[in-house]
């Protein structure tokens, strides 16, 4: 009894306190004996810990769908926990249009980025140019005294005192003697010029214009005449091909130089393959060009509109291997002059520098090559006029230069200074026209001719 009113006393004093949250349970036990049992919650939790439930069962399937959401993102198919197979594992429209954005703007990035280092590339080598240039001021000696300013400055001096007593200096024949003597002394600027012969070229004219393209695709192109035409085209026949493309198959043909102009070819053929830049030639009635993707050298017989010659160039970079500056996929440039048809590229083998091929304009097989010095990405294009390699500066400059030359006939590099305008900023194309003795030129759109003059060539 004592142990009962304990116990009641106790609940008594807890009732303000725990009210309906403690509970009061009297039962038998086993034995048969009366038991009372008194509960109280704790303060801490709202119920008991359990080792299961709806509860942990809910958390087991938000996991299993965040796997599911973090294997869509890394590219892995994953089972979500306790789900049903496929259910949480399916991309969300939200996520994946998010996803896509980002695979967007990174490859935006990646293209904006290549953009950039080949323009700093291109920089580079501007000033790489401009260096070589001041460098070559620097060691050229300064220019003498004129003969007329010398003259002058003698007269000038005599004439304070040091031959004052001789009143007829002034006026006498000695002083005009002397000053005939020095004129007489510097040679003509033309004496030495012929434009029939294989001298040395000694300078290149300002560009005349010919023709403006109708579009996008003559942004880039080539344009050229048969030296050594054949029936049924004349010897005034002009050709043009527009670059631009990934698939250029178009040789559009005018019968002179007026026409050209106007713009109204008399004959367009299709080329069985597609062409790749502006290396093409024309010579005794076939066009040669490079096939697209490929450093197969192609014979494309005008008369018959079929294939004549097909063959690679040995060991020749090939798209975007070994261009000019400019780029352009220019790795090989095929050209005619006073010694027959050449090929100018490079291979891994000369490590991107000019090599100059001699071919058989029958089969294309190689005769001859010669491996040169030049790097053939630090010039913007170049040119054979007999038997010698010209290299020119730069493409985008107004005013550059034609800075090296290479004779086949001697093995020999020399440095030269001839300016050369690039009057429209972008010149993609330059080659020799032996047909007229000039210059073509494809500049940002335009159809350009150069006059030339060229020395003597020396007796051997």
């Amino acid at each position: 009894m004592f142990f009962l009113s304990l116990l009641c006393i106790c609940g008594l004093l807890l009732r303000g306190d725990a009210q309906d949250r403690a509970s009061l349970w009297r039962g038998n036990d086993r034995s048969g004996r009366c038991q009372y049992t008194f509960t109280v919650p704790s303060p801490a939790e709202a119920t008991c810990p359990q080792a299961g439930g709806p509860e942990l069962d809910g958390l087991k399937a938000r996991l299993g769908v965040l796997e599911a959401l973090v294997a869509q993102l890394g590219g892995k198919d994953v089972q979500p926990r306790g789900g049903q197979p496929g259910a949480a594992a399916r991309p969300q429209p939200e996520l994946q249009e998010a996803l896509s954005r980002a695979v967007a703007e990174r490859n935006l990035l990646q293209g904006e980025k290549e953009r950039l280092q080949r323009e700093l590339d291109t920089l580079k080598l501007r000033m790489e140019e401009m260096r070589r240039e001041t460098e070559r001021l620097r060691s050229r000696p300064c220019l003498s005294q004129s003969p007329m300013a010398a003259a002058t400055a003698t007269q000038q001096d005599w004439g304070r005192g040091r031959l004052a007593a001789d009143s007829t200096w002034l006026h006498g024949a000695q002083g005009f003697q002397e000053v005939k003597a020095e004129v007489t002394e510097v040679p003509a600027p033309d004496g030495n010029v012929d434009n029939t012969g294989c001298g040395q070229l000694i300078s290149v004219g300002e560009p005349v214009t010919h023709r403006k393209a109708d579009n996008i695709a003559g942004k880039y192109g080539v344009w050229m005449q048969d030296p050594e035409a054949v029936s049924p085209y004349g010897a005034s026949m002009l050709w043009r091909i527009d670059t631009i493309g990934t698939e250029v198959r178009q040789l559009y043909g005018y019968d002179d130089m007026e026409q050209l102009s106007k713009g109204f070819p008399s004959k367009v053929l299709l080329l069985p393959d597609p062409l790749e830049s502006t290396g093409a030639t024309i010579y005794r009635g076939s066009l040669y060009y490079q096939r697209r993707l490929s450093r197969t050298l192609i014979r494309y017989d005008l008369a018959s509109e079929n294939v004549a010659a097909r063959r690679e160039l040995p060991h020749a970079g090939f798209h975007g291997q070994f261009p000019y500056s400019w780029g352009g996929y220019t790795d090989i440039d095929l050209s005619v002059d006073e010694k027959g048809l050449w090929a100018v590229y490079s291979t891994s083998k000369a490590q991107g520098a000019i090599v100059i091929s001699k071919l058989d304009p029958h089969s294309l097989e190689v005769k001859r090559s010669w491996e040169t010095s030049i790097r053939k990405a630090s010039v913007a294009n170049s040119f054979m006029i007999c038997g010698k390699l010209y290299t020119v500066a730069s493409y985008a400059a107004r005013d550059t230069t034609i800075n090296q030359v290479y004779d086949t006939a001697t093995s020999q590099l020399k440095a030269v200074s001839i300016p050369f305008k690039n009057k429209y900023g972008y010149n993609s194309m330059i080659d020799y026209s032996l047909a007229q003795r000039k210059l073509f030129a494809w500049d940002n759109f335009h159809l350009v001719s150069y006059d030339l003059r060229l020395g003597r060539q020396q007796a051997n």
